[in-house]
């Protein structure tokens, strides 16, 4: 709609039709935030300085010259080639020195640790989602290294450790007997929040021991996880959403579309029952969601949207069908989404700035360079370092890596923990969790190079693309249950042996 009955300056009397939207309004309202923020970094005051560093904001790294040519750094592992995000240039004689911004992992630690304890009456619209909010917490624990270890190498340890058990006993509470899970307690079996239900517990049973003292333990919280899964009783549940098209329905009787095929099709892929009989007309029924933009749509005929695009090209992935995608309009899409001045991703053409969008955009992007370099793979790829060189996989980076971290660091953070859609939203657990798997996912090039906005302390784990879990917890999963049978009939005969025993 248009904003009318602008006076103009020359005759006050002729009202006229402005040719500001309420789209270029609210544009123009969310850089203007943007660019407070990033200002507030970029033109920090040398008073200001050590209150910024002494609050985590910012990070100093003196930089030495040893010649006219070669400048050395104080800090360590700043790979790949270049300290990436410098707010000033360091001198002499007083003026202010190199900063870096710090993603303020102990404060994001701190946030997350609050949510797995007692919400308050805020939470009670979410009732129905307690599995998702498990996921988001526990999933950005793991990519700041705080789900399994008590030592993050922050100033604020995380106790995540010790409540592994209790997070696995609240996400029984929400399995239904078809084994599935429900949003809580007695609640029906439901594609989404057994999509996060799994994922949660493959996050949890996919640790990685670090130490012999520490063994013992994880074993336990590992038999746990992986084990209150019911893969036949899954298998089942998910062959009777399951429609002609070759897509799946959300639950009995719900709607049909992409979400539902993806989050079928990514449980099935972890859990290894991934068989013909699921998969028959997956790929059609995805590739029949791609739009004249080149998105792809909740369903046939439906608007290209970044959530939609992302459970699409996943599914393919996963399937091994994504070269069958019009790649060339997809990628157009995807580009066209990262704003130019904010850095970050719309969810859809003429849509806002919205930090969840740095995974459900950024993350699928990634996924297509994977796909790039291994036609073949799921959506990840680990290539060895000399067979591509880093300037070779930065070319086929068909967005802008520095200014998306750049927006996630200085206009999503929270400055007391927690990430936020924009700067003038609130912070939440969802968009705390996709914001750090976007910002893992461009941290990180398929030859297990890596480039960090910013501080190197921001340096996350490496997120799945494909599955938006830790890539080590997805692979570890994938493993545990490669040997469990997997056939349609093997799956079909446990289920019904399972009821028998239970009759």
């Amino acid at each position: 709609e248009t904003m009318a009955n602008v006076v103009d300056e020359d005759d006050s009397t002729v009202p006229r039709v402005s040719n500001r939207t309420r789209t270029t309004i609210e544009q123009s309202e969310t850089e203007r935030e943007c660019s407070s923020l990033i200002n507030f970094f970029s033109a920090a005051s040398p008073a200001s300085i050590p209150s910024l560093v002494a609050d985590g904001l910012l990070e100093v790294i003196e930089i030495k010259k040893l010649n006219e040519d070669e400048d050395v750094t104080s800090a360590e592992n700043l790979t790949p080639n270049k300290l990436s995000g410098v707010l000033s240039v360091n001198s002499v004689d007083g003026k202010p020195p190199t900063l870096l911004v710090r993603l303020q992992r102990e404060k994001h630690v701190s946030y997350l640790l609050k949510g797995l304890g007692e919400l308050g009456p805020s939470y009670v619209c979410l009732d129905a989602s307690r599995p998702w909010i498990i996921y988001w917490i526990s999933h950005g624990l793991d990519l700041l290294d705080a789900l399994h270890s008590n030592d993050t190498g922050s100033l604020v340890p995380s106790t995540a450790r010790s409540l592994r058990l209790r997070i696995i006993e609240s996400l029984a509470y929400c399995q239904a007997k078809t084994g599935g899970f429900g949003g809580g307690n007695q609640q029906f079996a439901h594609c989404a929040p057994t999509y996060a239900s799994v994922l949660a517990l493959m996050s949890l049973g996919g640790v990685t021991s670090t130490s012999e003292e520490n063994e013992v333990e994880d074993n336990a919280v590992r038999e746990a996880a992986f084990g209150l899964v019911n893969r036949p009783g899954l298998y089942n549940f998910f062959l009777s959403l399951k429609d002609p098209s070759g897509g799946f329905r959300m639950h009995q009787d719900g709607e049909l579309d992409i979400r539902g095929t993806y989050t079928v099709i990514a449980v099935a892929k972890l859990l290894n029952i991934l068989t013909p009989q699921l998969t028959e007309n997956v790929a059609e029924f995805a590739l029949s969601c791609q739009t004249y933009e080149g998105g792809f749509g909740g369903e046939p005929g439906a608007e290209a949207h970044g959530g939609y695009v992302f459970c699409a090209v996943a599914a393919l992935a996963l399937l091994g069908e994504a070269h069958r995608i019009d790649m060339r309009a997809l990628k157009t899409f995807l580009a066209s989404r990262q704003l130019p001045y904010e850095g970050g991703f719309s969810g859809r053409t003429h849509k806002l700035v919205d930090g969840c969008y740095t995974f459900w955009q950024g993350g699928t992007a990634v996924l297509l360079e994977h796909l790039t370099h291994d036609p073949t793979c799921d959506g990840y790829t680990t290539l060895p370092p000399d067979t591509v060189n880093t300037e070779t996989v930065k070319r086929n980076r068909f967005f802008n890596d520095e200014m998306l971290q750049r927006y996630t660091l200085m206009c999503a953070q929270q400055f007391d923990g927690g990430l936020r859609d924009k700067p003038s939203k609130p912070r939440d657990f969802y968009h705390t969790c996709y914001n750090l798997s976007g910002l893992s996912a461009s941290q990180h090039y398929p030859n297990g190079e890596t480039m960090v906005w910013g501080s190197p302390s921001n340096l996350l784990a490496e997120v799945h693309p494909s599955f938006n879990i830790r890539a080590t917890a997805a692979s570890n999963a994938m493993q545990h249950y490669s040997t469990y049978p997997s056939t349609h009939e093997a799956l079909v005969d446990m289920f019904e042996t399972s009821n028998q025993t239970l009759d």
